[in-house]
């Protein structure tokens, strides 16, 4: 490996030493004042070496954790570092690829903007909600999967009865058929539809294949207000299913989103260290560190 460093961001300090650690690379950590009036001030103890790399989530407050990004990227540029490249394990504003009403902003298309600005030259993410969301960036960008790993964890260490795979809607089936494939499951996808001005989310009651008795792996990207896992739940339990688990690669779990999956009959939320939390149980440091070892060994 080159000479590197890690620089360790507010708001993934545990999983930015993890990959510090597979590297073997140097861990620096970002030390965050926070004002009163809420503006953030970073600052980086000793000069970076040739290569940066920052590690910070983007995960609720979004737009303090992305400017921090932007921060720590502008201090290993201005240090003259060689190369700057950002893991963002949850990238904010990937779900606004695209103007869905008149009027709207396609917001991943200024993040990306601004990550080069800072000079960023390379993003590395998790996951990311969709390739059309990375196709807005110019400078180099590299999606690492999470299924492997959260099948990983299902198959050695939940004890399943005759699983089966569900995707929450028909845009997660490559997903869900990817994850059903590493644990050797049946897989299908529900029919959900959401309201883009309110929205609501529905679900349609009937299904592909018969749950009856078969403990259910709801497998998604992320989990944020809760809405699709306890609709998606709410009917695989009336349709007789056994035990019901939801796994993402992002739990961000606003607000009660976490109770009322429980209560919406969900045994439990099993997610990656992309967010850390309660339900981060899923290490990605391997597979990021393997990433960044493709570019820079």
């Amino acid at each position: 490996m080159p000479e590197i460093s890690v620089i360790s961001g507010p708001a993934s300090s545990d999983l930015a030493a993890r990959i510090a650690k597979h590297l073997d690379a140097q861990l620096m950590t970002a030390e965050l004042r926070v004002f009163s009036d809420g503006e953030s001030k970073i600052k980086i103890g000793s000069k970076a070496a040739g290569n940066c790399i920052i590690v910070q989530s983007a995960h609720p407050p979004a737009d303090t954790h992305l400017m921090q990004i932007l921060m720590m990227a502008k201090k290993c540029a201005d240090s003259g570092a060689q190369d700057v490249c950002a893991v963002i394990p949850y990238l904010a504003y990937a779900r606004q690829d695209r103007a869905f009403l008149e009027g709207e902003v396609v917001s991943i298309a200024l993040v990306a903007k601004l990550l080069e600005a800072a000079g960023i030259r390379h993003v590395i993410t998790v996951d990311v909600h969709s390739q059309l969301a990375m196709s807005h960036f110019t400078i180099g960008i590299q999606n690492v999967s999470s299924i492997p790993l959260l099948a990983n964890y299902a198959s050695t260490r939940m004890k399943l009865q005759q699983p089966i795979t569900v995707s929450p809607d028909a845009g997660g089936s490559d997903r869900a058929r990817e994850f059903a494939k590493h644990l050797k499951t049946d897989m299908m996808a529900l029919k959900k539809s959401r309201d883009r001005s309110t929205g609501e989310v529905t679900v349609d009651g009937k299904l592909d294949i018969d749950v009856t008795g078969r403990d259910v792996i709801l497998v998604d990207d992320m989990i944020s207000s809760g809405s699709s896992i306890v609709k998606a739940a709410e009917v695989l339990r009336k349709k007789g299913a056994g035990k019901v688990y939801a796994m993402c690669a992002h739990a961000l779990l606003i607000g009660d989103a976490a109770h009322r999956i429980k209560a919406a009959g969900v045994q439990d939320i099993i997610a990656t260290n992309s967010v850390p939390g309660e339900y981060s149980k899923v290490d990605m440091s391997p597979a990021i560190a393997d990433a960044l070892k493709s570019r820079y060994m």
